[in-house]
């Protein structure tokens, strides 16, 4: 027996030496080796770190925007790159800095400590997020737990003010499981400096933050637990110079050559050609921004709305030159102009609109044309010998002849010289047409880029 206790005394004071050995060894005077032994001793954590459990655990949290990576319209998704800070008081883990060489604070890995639950309720993915496997701890137990964060978060996108939009999407932070009495959420910093905090963002992107606002509430599921949730509002403002240089102004610059095509003279077949190419031209550029423009299930943006309607005036111009172009196109075969339309357009209209200019024109070739047929029409009384009555005597069958071919002939000019009398009353008709229609459309589509112009410097100063 004598000799069985000698043999686990022994064995007793070995193993005390090795570990003295061992902490006077590669360990000694490791202050923050034997605080980590310390603070780890009896450690549980999977329970709340409170010594009463009537005390709720308050969760300090922070979050400042980094870059807005990128926004999907036709999905509704926003993704952003945030630095997101959160810390509570972890009672378990509280030392004297006296005892331990005055460390005030030591890192631990976040797997040997208590975390909340609190998750961001609008995740959608998950992000390519680093991961950050420390927390600090301070001596009074205050836990730090600091990391950036690659959001993948659902957001009610609207685009109808694109590319002069202003997104407004929420994150909202709350414990998944604990009730208010167990987690209570606020925030680390006061609103204001919250909303203003611009100091970590990338400001050089297609997207400006504007601000991020915060708001606290306390719901309840079942009117029986409360749950506290921390809201944070992002609120983004697109940069439109890249859209309204490769979107806006093509098609302004094809609008703007329409109007000038009005300038090429009705009679001629070159506007029609000229007004076809832009139709072409500008159907080739609706194709190529098709890719570009956002598209959602639910709504089209109002420059999608601009282009279809730029798309309609160009048609409303080439439908509008062709019937000027059939009014004024001469022919042999056309009707008189009705009396109404003589009216109404040769007389009321220029009269009312000022066309007095062209007006005068159209009367000056219209005189012109009747001077010629007058005077053409003299060399023919010449030839029928000035109205002299024709002789009883029996003429020859020869001068019978000539007088039947003469005759036949100027009624062949007084009618040909009445169908040009009737083609230029149309081609004066048609140049009457012809301005009132420019001006109706001249004023139809300032009017519609006024107001586009205004919306979008309302939307834009906004």
């Amino acid at each position: 027996f004598a000799v069985c206790m000698a043999m686990l005394m022994l064995s007793l004071i070995k193993s005390i030496l090795v570990k003295l050995g061992s902490s006077t060894g590669r360990f000694a005077n490791a202050t923050l080796v034997r605080l980590s032994d310390f603070l780890s001793a009896g450690y549980k954590k999977g329970v709340r770190p409170v010594k009463d459990w009537r005390t709720s655990t308050i969760v300090a949290i922070d979050l400042m925007v980094y870059s807005i990576l990128s926004v999907d319209e036709k999905n509704q998704v926003l993704t952003t790159y945030v630095w997101y800070r959160q810390s509570w008081t972890d009672e378990f883990l509280v030392w004297n800095p006296e005892d331990f060489d005055e460390v005030k604070q030591v890192s631990i890995p976040t797997a040997n400590v208590w975390v909340p639950d609190i998750l961001i309720n609008e995740f959608v993915d998950v992000g390519k997020s680093p991961d950050i496997p420390y927390v600090y701890v301070t001596h009074d137990g205050l836990v730090r737990n600091y990391k950036p964060i690659q959001v993948v978060t659902a957001c009610t996108l609207n685009i109808y003010n694109f590319p002069f939009d202003v997104q407004k999407c929420s994150l909202t932070f709350q414990s998944w499981l604990h009730t208010i009495d167990d987690i209570n959420i606020t925030l680390m910093r006061s609103p204001e400096e919250l909303r203003e905090d611009k100091s970590v963002f990338m400001n050089q992107g297609e997207w400006e933050l504007l601000h991020v606002l915060s708001n606290y509430k306390s719901f309840s599921v079942d009117d029986d637990d409360y749950y506290a949730e921390m809201k944070f509002h992002v609120v983004i403002r697109r940069r439109p110079l890249f859209y309204t240089v490769n979107l806006l102004l093509p098609s302004i610059f094809l609008m703007v050559m329409d109007i000038v095509g009005f300038y090429l003279p009705p009679d001629s077949g070159e506007r029609v050609s000229f007004k076809i190419t832009l139709l072409l031209g500008y159907s080739v550029f609706l194709i190529i921004v098709s890719d570009t423009l956002p598209a959602t299930a639910i709504g089209t943006p109002l420059i999608g709305v601009y282009f279809v309607v730029c798309m309609a005036l160009l048609v409303i111009s080439l439908t509008e030159t062709v019937l000027i172009v059939r009014l004024v196109h001469k022919q042999d075969l056309q009707p008189p102009v009705p009396h109404w339309v003589k009216y109404l357009v040769l007389e009321r209209a220029p009269v009312l609109f000022c066309i007095h200019k062209k007006h005068r024109l159209c009367s000056r070739l219209s005189k012109t044309a009747m001077g010629l047929i007058g005077q053409r029409h003299d060399r023919e009384a010449g030839l029928l010998g000035l109205g002299l009555p024709p002789s009883r005597d029996p003429t020859p069958p020869v001068m019978d002849n000539i007088l039947h071919e003469v005759t036949a002939i100027r009624h062949f000019l007084e009618k040909r010289d009445r169908c040009r009398e009737v083609a230029k009353e149309w081609l004066q008709v048609g140049y009457v047409l012809d301005v009132l229609l420019f001006r109706v459309y001249l004023v139809a589509m300032v009017a519609y880029s006024i107001t586009l112009g205004t919306l979008w410097s309302v939307w834009q100063v906004a």
